[in-house]
């Protein structure tokens, strides 16, 4: 009896040792490969470009970190006068999921363009910005655009696409509209907001915000206007966009972004 006792524990033990080892690995796998953009400490990982400014120069000190987060900030600009700029990762990436969080903060710049109160974004497929001409506005990329409520009743969701010199295939066709609202709820205030990319080169394209999906498109390609003192020879028009940077968006709005992560994806 004993024996049989001992052999019941035995195989009790081995069996919950079994299903916790495989729940760990199950947990393991739903985080491997996922690494970090954004060190918490500094951005020398990162290029800067002003518009009205030289590649690399970091105008105003515009993006800092401050408490392990990325702060965009005006307080040494004066008027704005269209510098509208961007932060972006040193390398391009194709197939991919990202990660980031961000809140909106403070008020608006003076001068920056009423459109772009509680407005930000994160640019993908992005051209090199060394390859942006100095008076250049924005780069050529697509955006996930972040936007926050205005406090007067009117839904506006955030984590919608807008093409400055894109274009994207939306419900079977390209689509004739500079941005695409997403399905989101609108979120008012300073809270931190969860965004995500899924970017599968140039196939299908999601955006989610808190965990839900808001948006898909696909064939993202150059083309389309709103980007000015642009090189000709980088807007190719029609060419599919399989590959490129991701930025972190300045025009005029005060902004914070944290927890910046992506994960490689398999390709074919």
């Amino acid at each position: 009896m004993k024996r049989i006792i001992f052999i019941t524990l035995i195989s009790f033990f081995i069996f919950t040792s079994s299903g916790r080892t495989k729940q760990n690995s199950n947990q393991s796998d739903d985080q491997k490969g996922w690494f970090s953009l954004f060190n918490g400490k500094d951005i020398k990982d990162w290029f800067v470009k002003v518009n009205h400014h030289e590649v690399g120069e970091n105008f105003g000190n515009t993006f800092r970190v401050e408490d392990g987060i990325i702060k965009v900030r005006y307080d040494q600009y004066g008027d704005f006068n269209d510098q509208f700029a961007h932060l972006y990762y040193k390398t391009p990436f194709s197939y991919y999921h990202l990660k980031f969080e961000y809140r909106f903060v403070g008020k608006q710049q003076k001068g920056a363009p009423d459109y772009t109160l509680l407005n930000s974004g994160v640019m993908f497929h992005s051209q090199d910005p060394r390859t942006m001409l100095k008076e250049q506005d924005w780069p050529i990329s697509i955006e996930m655009q972040l936007l926050a409520g205005l406090g007067d009743g009117n839904p506006r969701p955030t984590g919608n696409m807008c093409s400055p010199g894109t274009n994207v295939v939306y419900k079977g066709k390209i689509s004739d509209q500079h941005c695409l609202n997403s399905t989101s709820k609108t979120y008012e205030g300073d809270q931190w907001v969860r965004g995500e990319l899924i970017v599968l080169g140039d196939s299908l394209i999601t955006h989610i915000i808190n965990g839900d999906t808001v948006l898909q498109y696909s064939k993202p390609q150059i083309g389309g206007g709103v980007v000015t003192g642009y090189d000709p020879k980088i807007k190719i028009d029609g060419k599919l966009l399989s590959s490129g940077f991701i930025a972190l968006q300045s025009e005029g709005q005060p902004v914070d972004f944290k927890n910046i992560e992506i994960k490689e994806l398999f390709h074919p």
